[in-house]
């Protein structure tokens, strides 16, 4: 058995969607499942969700003998719904990994250079120092600011 979604419409505050389902002897029978919005926006339930979770219900009743042609997707089976996926969430929220290390107050101290009132000084490569024209003069590096001591 198959049951395919034909479309949907709006009445009042229910969202009815129509199906057909299709038996081995590909003959068709309509059904029509009628969803409370009010009810959804309460469980947290995404309105896209809903043609599935309705086709599943059609699916759990179709065993069902005393099957009607109309059903309502009712509170207690939004409840389960809403359940299921916090349950869900929950397993997925305890099987992160959690970080490898914890964060340094030092991060991006490397690339950011000294800070103000730690300068270091520094003897300026030989060619640096030949094209400049001084010869063994001292660099102050201070945050910066380069200065040049003699």
């Amino acid at each position: 058995m198959q049951f395919i979604l034909t479309g949907f419409s709006q009445d009042m505050a229910f969202r009815v969607f129509a199906f057909e389902r299709m038996g081995l002897d590909r003959v068709r029978t309509k059904y029509v499942v009628k969803a409370d919005l009010a009810l959804v926006r309460r469980y947290g339930i995404q309105v896209q969700e809903l043609p599935l979770l309705c086709r599943n219900l059609l699916l759990r009743s179709e065993n069902d003998e005393q099957t009607r042609h109309t059903l309502t997707f009712t509170e207690d089976d939004m409840c389960l719904h809403a359940k299921g996926c916090a349950a869900a969430k929950d397993a997925a929220a305890q099987k992160r990994k959690p970080s490898r290390r914890p964060a340094s107050v030092n991060v991006g101290t490397a690339w950011r250079g000294h800070h103000a009132g730690q300068g270091a000084f520094t003897q300026p490569s030989t060619a640096a120092a030949a094209a400049a024209g001084q010869a063994g003069g001292m660099q102050r590096i201070d945050g910066q600011k380069i200065t040049e001591t003699t």
